[in-house]
């Protein structure tokens, strides 16, 4: 049986019928759009896709996910990408899809930065290095400075992460501990400019109200 036979099998009516009409990267993207951000008031949420379905809300990872359920209900792979930091920022995940031999990513974000990518990227590493000047600091400090390979979800059995109802943490160990690579050389990180006030100030808009002090996921 193929991975997206068995994840549609998984799944409940009212779930198939809303992964039946994200027909498309774009689709997906806009349907993410309208969840507001996962701020993970009370404790740390990992959440599968039919949870984020349920509570109507999701941070980077919890999105990523969905966008990869999506994907695979479709017959593409479910494929992550994780955008490693410096220890004081965040990590962000993406989900990737190919178009035409060329990477494109899904992403959720609350801010103007690190949000979704056209397919026209060659590799995954040229997608993932045009996350680099936008993935800044309030004090302008650039902050990428690894990425994973691609992480192919189809590895796990659909039950093991599209419908489960625990939090996901062993998902996020297993995806932290795979395979990265550094962005540049530690010569050249050493030589990175700081962003311009402007750029602060841009990476500062949101587009879902904070509803706690220091939101964990970008």
């Amino acid at each position: 049986m193929k991975y997206g036979d068995k994840l549609r099998a998984i799944l409940s009516p009212f779930e198939r019928s809303i992964f039946a009409k994200l027909t498309s990267p774009g689709k997906i993207q806009d349907y993410l759009d309208t969840l507001p951000i996962n701020f993970e008031i009370g404790k740390e949420t990992y959440m599968s896709p039919r949870r984020v379905i349920r509570e109507q809300t999701a941070h980077c990872f919890e999105g990523s996910l969905f966008a990869c359920t999506a994907l695979a209900y479709h017959g593409q792979k479910p494929l992550l990408l994780d955008l490693g930091t410096i220890d004081r920022d965040e990590d962000h995940v993406v989900a990737l899809f190919k178009e035409d031999s060329l990477w494109g990513a899904i992403s959720k974000t609350n801010h103007p930065i690190l949000r979704y990518r056209d397919p026209v990227y060659r590799s995954v590493r040229e997608l993932a290095m045009s996350y680099f000047h936008e993935y800044i600091m309030d004090d302008g400090t650039k902050s990428l400075r690894r990425y994973s390979d691609a992480f192919d979800l189809s590895r796990y059995s659909p039950a093991k992460w599209v419908t489960e109802e625990e939090e996901l943490f062993w998902l996020v160990d297993a995806l932290d501990d795979s395979r990265h690579f550094n962005v540049a050389p530690k010569s050249s990180l050493r030589k990175i400019r700081k962003a311009s006030a402007i750029e602060v100030k841009a990476i500062n808009n949101v587009e879902w109200k904070n509803q706690i002090p220091n939101p964990v996921h970008n």
